[in-house]
């Protein structure tokens, strides 16, 4: 069995599909992130790179080879790693797994070892409304993550500020309390409250709202600061008691290790579809077991990168939680065939039992809306003084 031809679809609303074939008439899928999300007109950072890798390094090779398929992808390329370059592996890697899976009639996580657990939780994101035409947002913020709650989740995640200032108010502070305490009311202390502050904040903010918020006892707080001033998480970490995470613009192993050395982080955030793929996400996961960490991937994408990262959840002993978007999307829905696999109970979704990836993607569909609608132009945010900040 070779691999010998494959097909990379852009479909709305912002995803790429890729399918791999096989001399025997087998099919992978994967997914790849769009890195940079179809700015304007133009095409995906990640669609050359995905050309290249595959013509320079896995079509005529045996896709069961995975680890030495990933490792030529890897080293071969002497300007290596970063956004771009593990993404395209990312969707690659994810297919030969589906493949190797289809081939011996197995879920990719009985290839990983076995299921560590028989389902995995997910949590649901709360939107702050803060922009939105409502006369309370604070009040809609609660009352969604109540509904979310009725729903049947143990858990939810929210961003409780906008764009920060370097240094900024006390009453913004005082904002992001009055937001996170309002949920934590709505839903009691049976259910999680995860806080994302999305690299918006300086060191100086991170450590005011970290300790600020950390009487409503989050699940973990999510990227305090941004990753060019990941050094600074350990001094992060010692002003709060609440759990650090970080890690979805991280793209190896490698760049996770100074953060669980520096004991700055206590949950891992890989991306399946940017961070090298299932091979390297697991083994992100088993560095971080080692220095009593936990990981909880990031997934803001679909329902290829989804499955995918329930596999890597079922097969890692520290698996905490899954980041999804999608469940409650029949948008997203639409190119899977079984989509009964995404059904959660109670807050979770079970093992998927088919093999490969355990999703039927419709082709046909894929086919139909692929390049349309993928226009999206992010724009930079601005501070009060017009200056770019985070956003």
């Amino acid at each position: 069995m070779r691999v010998t031809d494959y097909e990379l679809y852009a479909v709305p609303p912002r995803w790429q599909f890729l399918k791999l074939e096989t001399s025997d008439g087998r099919i992978g899928w994967g997914e790849v992130y769009t890195k940079w999300h179809f700015a304007g007109d133009s095409e995906p950072a990640t669609q050359s790179a995905v050309d290249q890798l595959l013509h320079q390094y896995v079509l005529g090779e045996n896709p069961a080879r995975i680890e030495y398929c990933w490792q030529a992808m890897y080293r071969s390329s002497f300007y290596r790693g970063g956004p771009v370059h593990m993404s395209a592996i990312a969707g690659i890697d994810q297919a030969l797994w589906d493949l190797k899976g289809n081939a011996a009639g197995m879920p990719v996580y009985e290839l990983l070892g076995g299921p560590a657990r028989d389902r995995v939780r997910t949590y649901a994101h709360v939107r702050a409304h803060a922009d939105d035409d409502v006369s309370d947002p604070t009040a809609a913020a609660a009352a969604e993550a109540r509904e979310r709650v009725d729903a049947g989740y143990t858990a939810v995640k929210l961003v409780p500020t906008a764009g920060l200032e370097l240094v900024d108010t006390p009453a913004v502070v005082d904002r992001a309390r009055e937001l996170v305490g309002a949920v934590r009311e709505a839903v009691g202390p049976e259910v999680d409250v995860a806080l994302d502050f999305h690299g918006r904040a300086s060191k100086a903010m991170a450590r005011r709202l970290a300790s600020a918020l950390e009487e409503f006892e989050p699940l973990f707080v999510e990227e305090p600061v941004g990753p060019e001033q990941d050094r600074e998480l350990a001094r992060v970490a010692d002003a709060t008691t609440a759990p650090i995470a970080t890690g979805e613009r991280l793209y190896s192993r490698w760049e996770f290790r100074p953060l669980l050395e520096a004991d700055a982080v206590d949950i891992v955030q890989p991306d399946v579809s940017s961070a090298g793929g299932i091979t390297e996400t697991k083994k992100i996961a088993d560095l971080a077991a080692t220095y009593d960490a936990s990981i909880a991937p990031h997934c803001p994408i679909g329902p290829l990168a989804l499955a995918a990262s329930l596999h890597v959840d079922a097969a890692a002993p520290n698996a905490l939680i899954q980041e999804q978007v999608i469940l409650d999307d029949a948008d997203a829905m639409r190119y899977v065939e079984n989509d009964a696999v995404f059904d959660p109970v109670d807050g979770c979704l079970e093992l998927p039992d088919g093999p490969g990836l355990g999703i039927e993607i419709d082709e046909d569909r894929v086919r139909e809306l692929a390049g349309t609608n993928l226009g999206f132009d992010r724009s930079p945010g601005h501070r009060a003084d017009g200056s770019v900040g985070e956003r």
